[in-house]
């Protein structure tokens, strides 16, 4: 057996400023199986956490197993590379997709599962074991708090932006709930690409952050005239060519009116409530709405070496040093107040 210490998930609710949390973790020392011939073995230098933890916690996440270490962003250094061709002793990020090789259009279905959540492992561990294809080298660019921030969100939004909404330069594109993980790297990924960026978010800070860090221009989406305003920023005849969505907000019914025809919406998520419309002026103007999850394998290597390429940084809000009960609690309800601007990470082991 191999001894490692993880954060795990139980069924016990631990935050107790947080009453919508109906589960919990727990920083202990535990036991798991040793590694087979094929698993790569990862010395975790640092994880970070998605909102998909507070889904989790929250119990509104599908298939919640108990028992496991929670996490699916790591950066670390292999020990082990099982049947992975990168060498011993090389800093490796590990790809959170499980069972999806490299079909565009998606996974088989019900084969498709993301670290994190039991039978597969979580990376909010020291030592990682897992299938040695699912590493790849890091970019020598990043930090130990940069490369941990970017698996999870860094895929999801290279296959929206550049997949589904298939996103180019020129393009006028928009992207809503800027200062989460995903739409700040679909905004750094659009940028180094010459796309033309225009945001939404209800803080005029984080507004003025991605003015700073490329976008064309932004509005406060709780602004009921916020799709005038976009429009005004837009200019005389131009049109959005795509919308990278993560939360089918109040705005959601405005789009048709700031879309080229053809216009593609590519959603990621859907914070704000249950559903949308896809209405008749959307159908009629031939706008497509693509939903869009994580990304392959295959995507992840493309999506790590257009960061390489373009020396793209990930955002990191917050870090935390070591990885114990304090640390990971006080991430937690940092996570949950949504006042993050970029990523939040758990240093872990050794730079």
């Amino acid at each position: 057996m191999v001894k490692t210490r993880a954060a795990i998930l139980t069924d016990k609710a631990t935050f107790g400023d947080l009453p919508l949390f109906k589960n919990g973790l727990e920083v202990k020392e535990i036991e798991t199986s040793e590694p087979q011939s094929t698993d790569a073995v990862v010395k975790v230098q640092a994880a970070a956490l998605n909102h998909r933890e507070l889904w989790i916690l929250k119990g509104l996440y599908p298939k919640i197993v108990h028992g496991g270490p929670i996490g699916a962003d790591a950066v670390g250094v292999l020990e082990k590379p099982g049947n992975s061709s990168v060498e011993t002793g090389t800093r490796v990020l590990v790809c959170p997709s499980v069972n999806w090789e490299s079909n565009r259009r998606g996974p088989k279905p019900n084969a498709f599962r993301i670290l994190g959540l039991l039978p597969d492992p979580g990376t909010m561990t020291d030592t990682l074991i897992i299938d040695g294809k699912e590493v790849v080298p890091c970019p020598e660019h990043l930090s130990t708090s940069e490369a941990a921030a970017l698996p999870l969100a860094g895929l999801t939004a290279y296959r929206a932006l550049f997949i589904k909404a298939e996103a180019r330069a020129g393009d006028n594109v928009l992207i809503t709930g800027i200062g989460g993980g995903v739409a700040l790297f679909a905004l750094q990924f659009a940028v180094a690409c010459d796309i033309n960026v225009y945001v939404t978010s209800s803080s005029e800070e984080k507004i003025a952050c991605a003015l700073k860090w490329g976008a064309k221009g932004g509005v406060n989406y709780k602004d009921p005239n916020a799709g005038k305003k976009l429009k005004e920023l837009l200019g005389k005849d131009n049109y959005l060519s795509a919308i990278i969505d993560g939360a089918g907000g109040a705005m959601f019914d405005q789009y048709a009116d700031l879309m080229i025809p053809g216009g593609i919406i590519a959603q990621y998520g859907q914070t704000s409530g249950p559903g949308v419309s896809y209405t008749m002026d959307l159908w009629f103007n031939n706008i497509d709405l693509r939903g869009s999850t994580m990304g392959s394998r295959t995507e992840f290597k493309e999506m790590v070496e257009f960061v390489d390429k373009h020396k793209i940084k990930p955002i990191v809000s917050k870090e935390y040093k070591g990885l114990t009960q304090e640390n990971v609690d006080q991430a937690i309800t940092y996570l949950s107040e949504g006042e993050q601007l970029g990523k939040v990470i758990i240093e872990i082991g050794q730079r």
